[in-house]
């Protein structure tokens, strides 16, 4: 069975980490796994060209004009017509828009393939009519629809107009890293240059609204000002930088936080942390969740979209509403002072990630999935 996989790329995060440990996976369940990644001429995103292609995945660029690119349906279809897949499996919006219907419009071997889309987010912009309408055309052509989480496939359900038996949810899925921990977390500390005494509030997304970060730098001046040795370390970029910058100098916070921006290590640079912290305004999934799990890091996070399907409220991590600065500052208070209490819930989130979200299962459901669309 050959599976053809598009995705839009401006970088590596969640969707794209997510495709790096699947698409592999799949391969070693005997599927011809093809990859094509639509970027910006300007942005072809060569990391992950390269680690795509160091997986073993087969790999193709293809150029998005802007936005709206009106001849890349064809286009996509001339590249579908080479590869003649079984199945064509979508992701992310620009994907669904132009992939879809390429793979809709197609005959090979007398019949079209199949056509399988993951929905990776609930995006306050798909709120809107002109999105509604579009999703809703998007789905008649769609034969299996993958939510990330029970949240996703609400809001694919209720906003975008997929029908219940139509979608089903398969967790993100993560691999643990191997080797020693307390030497992972040396390694990472050194790295970023902290002292052993250091205790380390990680932030590791884009620097966008979405991500709350507002909320979560001032939420963090306030806790630290009962415990001395805490520092802010904050792995991302994107167009809030420098607002963010100017904020934490304004908050008398700047000799405590770090700016690291863009990290292909960022991953890694999380055994360093001793509390992660996620201030989401929405989140489809949020597979740092996963990795901070992973590295036996506690989550302090918005009571939001999906985060409570992965974070075990009071167990691996604690919530608050959206915005909540009052509450956020409460938990990060409890957990910089609280040794035991952090490592405590570390080890039940490695446990829970281990159970609930392994790479393996996520493989399996998604074959599964393929398995089914082609008997139909």
């Amino acid at each position: 069975m050959r599976v053809v996989h598009i995705v839009k790329v401006k970088g590596i995060a969640g969707a794209e980490n997510h495709l790096l440990t699947l698409l592999p996976g799949l391969q070693s369940r005997d599927l011809d796994v093809h990859l094509i990644y639509l970027h910006n001429p300007n942005q072809p995103v060569d990391a992950f060209y390269a680690a795509a292609s160091a997986a073993g995945i087969p790999t193709k660029r293809v150029a998005i004009h802007g936005s709206a690119d009106p001849l890349l349906t064809s286009r996509l279809m001339g590249e579908l017509r080479q590869l003649q897949p079984d199945i064509v499996h979508t992701h992310l919006l620009h994907a669904d828009l132009y992939g879809i219907p390429a793979a809709w419009s197609l005959k090979l071997r007398g019949k079209r393939p199949r056509v399988v889309s993951s929905k990776h987010n609930d995006d306050q912009f798909r709120l809107s009519k002109t999105q509604r309408v579009l999703n809703h055309q998007l789905w008649r052509m769609t034969d299996r629809g993958i939510a990330i989480s029970e949240a996703v496939r609400r809001f694919s359900i209720e906003i975008e107009g997929a029908k219940p038996d139509k979608i089903e949810t398969i967790y993100y899925g993560l691999k643990p890293p191997s080797g020693d921990s307390l030497a992972r977390r040396k390694a990472a500390r050194e790295k970023l240059g902290l002292s052993p005494e250091t205790v380390v509030v990680g932030i590791t997304c884009r620097l966008v609204e979405q991500k709350g970060l507002t909320y979560g730098l001032e939420a963090f001046a306030r806790a630290a000002q009962d415990q001395p040795n805490a520092q802010l370390v904050i792995a991302g970029d994107g167009e809030l930088r420098a607002a963010l910058e100017a904020q934490a100098k304004a908050l008398g916070i700047a000799p405590k936080t770090q700016f690291l921006g863009w990290r292909e290590d960022a991953a890694a640079l999380m055994a360093a942390y001793d509390i992660f912290l996620m201030p989401s305004l929405w989140e489809g999934f949020g597979l740092v969740l996963l990795e901070a799990m992973a590295q036996s890091v506690p989550v302090i996070a918005s009571r939001v979209s999906a985060i409570p399907e992965i974070v075990a409220e009071g167990e691996t991590g604690l919530l608050a509403a959206p915005r909540d600065v009052e509450t956020l500052a409460a938990h990060l208070s409890l957990l910089l002072n609280d040794t035991p209490l952090r490592r405590h819930m570390g080890m039940v989130g490695q446990e829970r990630l281990e159970t609930r979200f392994s790479a393996s299962e996520m493989i399996r459901q998604t074959a599964a999935v393929y398995d089914r669309v082609m008997q139909k």
